[in-house]
C-alpha cells in the first residue's frame, strides 16, 4: 500500500487524465549529486562542478578539466534513482553530459480482492547535453537539452525539455555567487489520452564561501527560492558546509514546503581527485529515509 501511495505522490496522476495545474515527471525533481541534496539541494548558486548540468548549466563555463559523478539515490518503498554526469571540453567549447535513469518496481494491479492479478514496473530516462559561457567579466549563460522518456505499464512517451540558466560571479566579494535558471521547459508526446506536463519551475539563489584560516577550515552557505510554474508550489531551500583541511565535509540542508520532508544531511571525503559523498533525508508520513551516494573523479 505504502508503495502506491508513493507512487501516487511522486508520478502525480499518469494513466488517468491530468488536471489543469498537475505535472508529471517528478524524477526530475530528484536532486544530483549527494552534495547538493545534503545542503537542501540548493543549486542554483552552488553546483559548481559537474553537476551543475542538471542545476545550473552557466556553471559549465567555469570548466577547468573533465569530470566524471556517478550518483545512486535509493529512495522510500525501493524507487531507485541512478544519475550520471560527465563534463569534458571539445572544440574549445565546455560541455556536459548527464544521464539519469529512475525505477519504481513491483507495482500491483488489482481488480478484485485477494492476491496482486500481476506487477509492473514504471520507469524514466532522461539524457541531456549542456555548454556554458561567458557573456561579461563575471556573468556567464549556459543552456541543457533533454531528450525526456516515461513507461508505465504499456503505456510510452517521450518529448524534449530544456534548462536556461545564468550565474553572476560578484568582483566586489570574493566566494558570492548569484544564480537564476529554469528548468524543464517542453512538451511531451501524448501517454495514452493525456500528455503529461513537465515540471517547470523557477529557480533563484545565492551561495558563499569563505575561508576560517586559524582553524584550516572552508564554509559554504547557499540559499534557493524554486516556484513550480504550472502548480504555484514554491520552495525555500537552504543549505550549509563546512570542509576540514579539504578532506571532511559536514553538511546540513533544510527544504520549506515540501509535505513528507524538511531536513537533510550528509559528509563527504575527499583524496586528491576522489571525491566521495552521502546524503541522507528523512521522510514523514512513516516512508522511511532516502539515501544518496555519489563518487566523482576529476581528471
Amino acid at each position: 500500500m505504502k508503495k502506491i501511495l508513493f507512487l501516487i505522490i511522486v508520478c502525480s496522476t499518469f494513466v488517468n487524465a491530468q488536471s489543469a495545474g498537475s505535472t508529471g515527471l517528478s524524477f526530475l525533481k530528484f536532486g544530483f549529486g549527494a552534495k547538493n541534496i545534503a545542503m537542501g539541494d540548493a543549486g542554483a548558486a552552488n553546483a559548481n562542478d559537474v553537476s551543475a548540468l542538471y542545476y545550473n548549466p552557466a556553471f559549465i563555463a567555469l570548466y577547468s578539466s573533465p569530470e566524471i559523478m556517478f550518483s545512486h539515490n535509493q529512495l522510500v518503498q525501493d524507487v531507485r534513482s541512478e544519475m550520471l554526469g560527465v563534463s569534458f571540453g571539445l572544440f574549445g567549447l565546455p560541455l556536459a553530459l548527464g544521464i539519469n535513469t529512475t525505477n519504481i518496481p513491483d507495482i500491483e494491479i488489482r481488480t478484485q480482492p485477494g492476491e496482486a492479478q500481476a506487477k509492473f514496473n514504471v520507469n524514466y530516462f532522461s539524457g541531456s547535453l549542456s555548454t556554458g559561457f561567458y557573456i561579461l567579466k563575471n556573468i556567464s549563460v549556459g543552456a541543457t537539452v533533454k531528450y525526456l522518456y516515461e513507461n508505465i505499464l504499456v503505456d510510452e512517451a517521450n518529448g524534449p525539455g530544456f534548462d536556461i540558466g545564468v550565474l553572476y560571479q560578484s568582483s566586489d566579494i570574493e566566494g558570492l555567487n548569484f544564480g537564476v535558471v529554469v528548468r524543464n521547459i517542453g512538451s511531451m508526446n501524448k501517454l495514452r489520452m493525456e500528455a503529461t506536463k513537465l515540471p517547470t519551475d523557477i529557480s533563484a539563489g545565492a551561495s558563499y564561501g569563505f575561508d576560517l584560516l586559524r582553524y584550516n577550515s572552508l564554509i559554504n552557505l547557499a540559499a534557493e527560492f524554486q516556484k513550480y510554474t504550472s502548480t504555484g508550489e514554491s520552495h525555500l531551500k537552504l543549505g550549509a558546509e563546512a570542509v576540514y583541511d579539504d578532506m571532511i565535509s559536514l553538511r546540513a540542508g533544510y527544504q520549506q514546503g515540501f509535505q513528507n520532508k524538511g531536513i537533510c544531511a550528509g559528509l563527504g571525503l575527499n583524496y586528491y581527485n576522489l571525491n566521495f559523498d552521502y546524503a541522507m533525508t528523512p521522510y514523514s508520513l512513516d516512508f522511511g529515509t532516502s539515501h544518496t551516494i555519489s563518487i566523482k573523479f576529476k581528471f
